[in-house]
């Protein structure tokens, strides 16, 4: 396509709205076409809690026992928390359900998420009902704020996910985003997905020397002495951010930040990406003049969010009161286990490496009455018991943890982070990094903080956004506004189609062989795209050229496998997978072409998701062509 045709197209949007769907929190954010430098959060939510403020709001969804929507975030959680424990065990409840698409090997439109109560809803339904909410969210504050009716063809809407998400799961929410009426198959462009450390990148590269706190510098930060730059440093900034928060709006100004004027051509930095769910690591390098990104490395990254402090904390419970009780617990009463996990949350925000005093998580009562019930004992007893020594029982009813009690259920998953990032740092790829942003809301935690400065401190200049929680949803925006600002991504896999080749003797073993009319075949053969790990510059096509092998046929589905290693001949070969298909439609072309039909495909890998065309080359027209990564 020639750029000015693209041009006109982006003038039709009004607006770009950028969608966080987190783990645990999600939020939106926009920005008008005709002043990109502002940047809108949206409105204070109604709800929240009592220490953990933020612009997002919990992922929790409710539907009712007809399996109709009812309500998203603070709205669902006090709503499902006020029913009666009755009433509540017909009510759908999800949480924390983004996982299960990073987690499901084989992700269909058919896989299903459990509720809170047991019960099970197709997962695309349930992603459906919860971008709608935001699409309708968003388009009513926009219509709000103009005085007149919003329309949806007006805006460019973006979702943010993980970049180790593969294919399938990229498909999945783009699929479930047509279903909440966001965009549709025949205007794709509309909706873009965008990678969630790509969009903190982006935003990182905006920043201004007050709009951080270097972890690293000896030197005062803003005044403040590096002693306690981590601890007060962080409270400062969240009261000025506090001050500033009525507005909503963020400028982001157009000069390149001045973290970015220290960075040369060819300089490297890490993003560390650390949510509720996973941690993403991408490496960037900058190309002047533009400050174009380049991937140098290929995202990597694992389930190794904050969710995992979490687990932790619910083995200690499992420990003190038993597996059996907790597991009966939360399906009794799963209002006061929602109840407990966000008394936990808050005190899990209260940790802090040089912390001294002991923390307290107020029991919901049901937990201590249906305890008694269940065991015939008190939970006094039970903390008594169980010889876990660092935590007590407090006389209000609470359970009081020691710092270090604390610390411990953040340790595993911390190392886990720290592993991954020492791994990558011993990439050849990866030396000479001079920046490692920590962004997320995981970032908040000073535990990971502290961690992340002694582990690679002394490799590079550890930097935190200001408002770490919200840095991709801002960067999101920007990707929006300017889909083109990363210009060289890494293949995480080695795709490829499987085919016939000419049989060549010696060459090709022997159980391959096929022979069709009299011609020797080799089968199976892989026919490799691209591989893992190779540089694809945005726009960068691989061409192949298909012939139906009857005249007659009207469809060809080729199937696309994919692999870790990078040398593959044989789609039989370990570890190659079936990941998707291509499929050409030639029904409507004009059949009384010559024999021989020779039908062009291209496929564009550079992008956030893979993309295909196809031409007929005898009528050069296009053939109609569908990629699929889930239904296959």
């Amino acid at each position: 396509k020639d750029s000015d045709a693209d041009d006109a197209v982006e003038q039709l949007f009004l607006v770009v709205v950028a969608i966080d769907f987190g783990t645990t929190s999600s939020g939106y954010a926009y920005s008008f076409t005709k002043e990109p430098e502002c940047i809108h959060v949206m409105r204070r939510w109604e709800g929240g809690d009592p220490g953990v403020s933020n612009q997002k709001t919990p992922t929790t969804i409710l539907l009712t026992p007809e399996r109709k929507f009812h309500s998203f975030g603070y709205a669902a959680r006090d709503f499902y928390h006020d029913l009666d424990p009755t009433e509540s065990k017909h009510w759908l409840y999800f949480e924390k359900f983004k996982m299960k698409l990073h987690t499901t090997g084989n992700l269909t439109m058919e896989t299903d998420l459990t509720a809170a109560n047991g019960k099970k809803v197709k997962a695309l339904e349930i992603f459906a009902y919860a971008l709608q909410f935001f699409k309708e969210q968003a388009l009513k504050e926009l219509s709000d704020q103009g005085g007149s009716d919003f329309e949806n063809t007006e805006v460019r809407w973006v979702i943010t996910v993980p970049a180790i998400w593969k294919q399938p799961a990229k498909q999945f929410m783009r699929q479930a985003a047509y279903k909440a009426g966001m965009a549709s198959p025949e205007n794709p462009e509309q909706l873009i997905i965008a990678l969630e450390p790509e969009a903190a990148s982006i935003y990182c590269r905006k920043l201004r020397l007050h709009q951080m706190i270097d972890l690293s510098s000896r030197a005062p930060v803003n005044g403040y002495s590096p002693s306690d730059t981590i601890g007060t440093g962080f409270t400062q900034a969240k009261e000025h951010i506090r001050r500033n928060r009525q507005s909503r709006t963020f400028l982001v100004e157009n000069v390149i930040g001045e973290i970015w004027s220290e960075l040369e051509e060819g300089d490297r930095y890490i993003v560390v990406d650390s949510g509720g769910g996973t941690v993403d690591i991408t490496v960037h390098q900058i190309r002047l003049p533009e400050g174009h990104l380049k991937e140098l490395y290929k995202a990597t990254g694992g389930p190794y969010g904050s969710l995992g402090v979490d687990y932790e904390f619910e083995k200690l419970l499992c420990k003190i009161f038993g597996e059996d009780f907790i597991e009966q617990f939360k399906i009794k009463r799963p209002a006061a286990w929602v109840d407990l996990m966000i008394a936990f949350e808050s005190r899990k925000r209260a940790a802090a490496p040089d912390r001294t005093n002991p923390l307290n998580i107020t029991l919901p009562f049901s937990f201590i009455d249906y305890y008694k019930k269940f065991r015939g004992h008190s939970v006094e007893h039970a903390l008594r018991k169980s010889n876990v020594d660092f935590v007590k029982w407090s006389s209000q009813g609470m359970l009081r943890m020691s710092p270090d009690a604390m610390n411990a259920l953040f340790k595993p998953t911390i190392d886990q982070i720290v592993q991954h990032l020492s791994d990558v740092f011993d990439k050849p790829e990866v030396t000479n990094v001079k920046f490692l942003f920590l962004v997320g809301g995981f970032a908040e935690s000073p535990l990971l903080q502290q961690a992340v400065q002694s582990a690679f401190g002394s490799r590079c200049r550890v930097i935190i956004p200001q408002d770490v929680g919200l840095t991709i949803l801002k960067g999101a925006v920007l990707f929006g506004l300017d889909p083109a600002v990363i210009k060289v991504r890494r293949s995480p896999l080695t795709y490829g189609v499987g085919v016939l080749n000419r049989f060549v003797e010696g060459k090709h073993p022997p159980e391959k062989l096929l022979i069709k009319d009299g011609t020797r075949w080799c089968t199976d053969v892989f026919d490799k795209f691209i591989s893992a790990d190779q540089s694809v510059a945005l726009g960068e096509t691989v061409t192949r050229s298909y012939t139906p092998a009857k005249p007659s046929q009207l469809v060809i589905v080729i199937n696309i496998y994919s692999s870790e290693q990078d040398n593959v001949s044989f789609i039989t070969e370990a570890g190659v997978k079936k990941c998707g298909t291509l499929r050409l439609d030639l029904t409507g072309t004009d059949a009384s072409v010559p024999n021989r039909r020779e039908i062009k495909t291209l496929m564009q890998f550079g992008d956030t998701e893979i993309k295909a065309m196809a031409i007929d080359v005898a009528t050069s027209k296009s053939v109609k062509v569908g990629i699929d990564f889930l239904n296959y």
